[in-house]
């Protein structure tokens, strides 16, 4: 690894290639969290790379790697989302009503699953639930990350969570209904 990462620093393409390869998964995982779709978020993914590369020197090999690459992923993800913000068509949940899903659902989703309904909510709201929900960040980072407010931070986590539940009860009446 040390190794790759003295080759990126030569701007070495073998060791870039070879880094590139070693985390791809790790950080397609982090952009795909971000994204609409696989395509989308190999774009955010390139774009992280060339950043990880062209800052390569800004790296402290005291701190973890993974951190830092992560840090540069996400980082990206939220530049694209600012980018793309004006392209987006935020759906209205507004009038949707809350249904409460039994939990035995998760027990029937793969990691995939839970991914793509992820990815099909909308980008303010999906940004906000990585955010939060899975990267640990709090509604005050998150606002001063997107350039919103604390409550608006707040707003699109609920929303985000409502239209989760609704699609997992949605799949839960599938399996229901398959089961009956």
């Amino acid at each position: 690894m040390l190794l790759f990462l003295e080759g990126c620093k030569q701007q070495d393409r073998e060791s870039q290639r070879m880094l590139y390869k070693h985390h791809y998964a790790y950080a397609m995982n982090i952009c795909l969290r971000y994204s609409q779709n696989r395509e989308e978020a190999k774009e955010i993914l390139n774009d992280g790379f060339m950043k990880v590369f062209s800052k390569i020197e800004q790296y402290n090999p005291e701190t973890s790697f993974l951190g830092w690459l992560r840090k540069i992923m996400i980082n990206t993800a939220i530049d694209h989302y600012r980018k793309e913000v004006k392209h987006y068509h935020h759906a209205s949940i507004e009038n949707e009503h809350l249904q409460v899903t039994k939990t035995s659902v998760l027990d029937d989703i793969s990691h995939e699953e839970l991914m793509q309904l992820v990815q099909q909510l909308s980008p303010a709201y999906r940004a906000v639930f990585n955010l939060y929900a899975i990267d640990g960040y709090n509604h005050k980072e998150i606002a001063e990350i997107l350039g919103i407010s604390e409550g608006t931070s707040k707003s699109n986590l609920s929303k985000a969570r409502e239209v989760l539940r609704e699609k997992l009860q949605k799949i839960q009446n599938v399996v229901y209904a398959k089961s009956v």
